[in-house]
C-alpha cells in the first residue's frame, strides 16, 4: 500500500510510519505555547525529521476539547511561515497541513504542503477536497462530531456502535472526496481518536483498529498523550503520558496501522522499531520450524528442569 501526493508515493507496506506534531499555537492541549514562532516551530520540526518522522504536520488551530476557532488569517499566518522555511532547509521532507479551513489549506499547499489533514473529514470546508484534487495533495479524512468547542457535549458522545458509526462516516466523506475529484490512493483515514469520544470509545476504536483498515485505505492513529490515556493510567498532566502512548503505539504497529501521529517521535520510533524486529524475529522462528517450534520443544526431556 502507497500514499501518493504530489506525484510522489509513500510506502506504506512496511512497518508503521511516524507523524511528528508541530502546534504553532498558544493552547494546544500539550505543548501549546512551546513553538509559537516561526523560528522554534522550523527547529522543532528539523528535530523531528531527525528523530525518524516521516510526515511533520505542521497546526495552527488548537482542536483540544473547548478550544475557540480562530481566523483563517491568522492561522494561515501561523503556519504558511513554517512549511516555507521547512521546504527550503529540506524540500524532500513531507508536510502535512492541520486544517479545517479551505482558505488555510490552499495557502500551505501554495507554500509547500504535500498533505491536507482535514479533523472535520469535509464537514466544514467540503472545498478543501477540490484543492486537493487539483494539487494532487494526500487528503486525511479524520472522523468527529460537532465542532472542538462542542464535540465532548452528551449529545456527540451518543453512538450505538462506535466502530460502525465512525466506518460509515469515514465512507461517506471518502465518497465526497472522490466526488471533488480526489484519487483513491491519495486518501487517509483516521478514526478521530479523542475527538467526540469517551475514554470507552476511544479504547474500542482502537481495539477494532483492523475493521477501521478493512474499509481498503491508509489508517492514521492519533492518539499521543490524550486524554483518555490519562483516565485510564491516572495521569493529569500530558507530559506524564509517554509510557501510555507508547503503550497504545505499540498496540497500533501490531494491528499494522500504517502511520501513527505522535508528539513524542524519538521514543515512539523505538517502540515501533523493537516491537517490529521482535515480531520478524518470531516469523522467522517459526518459519523455519514450520510448526512454531512445537515439535522440539514437545520432544525435550524435562528431567533436571
Amino acid at each position: 500500500m502507497v500514499l501518493c501526493f504530489k506525484n510522489r508515493q509513500l510506502d506504506l507496506s512496511g512497518v508503521s510510519r511516524l507523524m511528528g506534531i508541530v502546534n504553532v499555537t498558544p493552547d494546544s492541549f500539550s505543548d501549546g505555547g512551546r513553538c509559537f514562532n516561526t523560528a522554534t516551530a522550523v527547529a522543532h520540526g528539523l528535530n523531528l525529521l531527525e528523530d525518524g518522522a516521516d510526515i511533520i504536520d505542521i497546526g495552527g488551530e488548537s482542536t483540544r476539547p473547548g478550544a475557540a476557532s480562530v481566523s483563517p488569517e491568522e492561522e494561515a499566518a501561523r503556519i504558511v511561515p513554517v512549511i516555507r522555511e521547512l521546504k527550503r532547509i529540506n524540500p524532500a521532507c513531507i508536510i502535512s497541513a492541520d486544517t479545517r479551513k479551505a482558505a488555510v489549506a490552499g495557502a500551505a499547499i501554495a507554500a509547500g504542503a504535500d498533505i491536507i489533514n482535514d479533523i472535520t473529514g469535509l464537514q466544514h470546508s467540503p472545498e478543501i477536497a477540490a484543492i486537493a484534487a487539483e494539487h494532487g495533495a494526500g487528503l486525511i479524512l479524520m472522523h468527529m462530531r460537532g465542532t472542538p468547542e462542542t464535540m465532548q457535549s452528551a449529545e456527540n458522545l451518543k453512538y450505538g456502535d462506535v466502530v460502525e458509526e465512525v466506518s460509515e462516516f469515514l465512507l461517506h466523506a471518502v465518497e465526497k472526496a472522490l466526488e471533488y475529484g480526489v484519487k483513491r490512493e491519495n486518501i487517509v483515514l483516521d478514526p478521530g481518536i479523542g475527538f467526540s469520544k469517551t475514554p470507552e470509545q476511544n479504547l474500542e476504536l482502537i481495539g477494532r483498529i483492523g475493521e477501521i483498515k478493512a474499509l481498503g485505505f491508509p489508517v492514521l492513529a492519533g492518539h499521543s498523550r490524550k486524554s483518555f490515556i490519562g483516565a485510564v493510567l491516572g495521569r493529569k498532566n500530558p507530559e506524564e503520558r509517554i509510557f501510555g502512548t507508547a503503550g497504545v503505539t505499540a498496540f497500533l504497529t501490531m494491528r499494522h496501522a500504517e502511520i501513527i501521529r505522535v508528539h513524542d517521535v524519538r521514543a515512539m520510533k523505538d517502540v515501533v522499531t523493537m516491537f517490529s524486529r521482535c515480531a520478524d524475529a518470531g516469523r522467522r522462528s517459526q518459519e523455519a520450524a514450520g510448526d512454531g517450534g512445537l515439535s522440539s520443544f514437545r520432544n525435550k526431556k524435562f528431567s533436571g528442569i
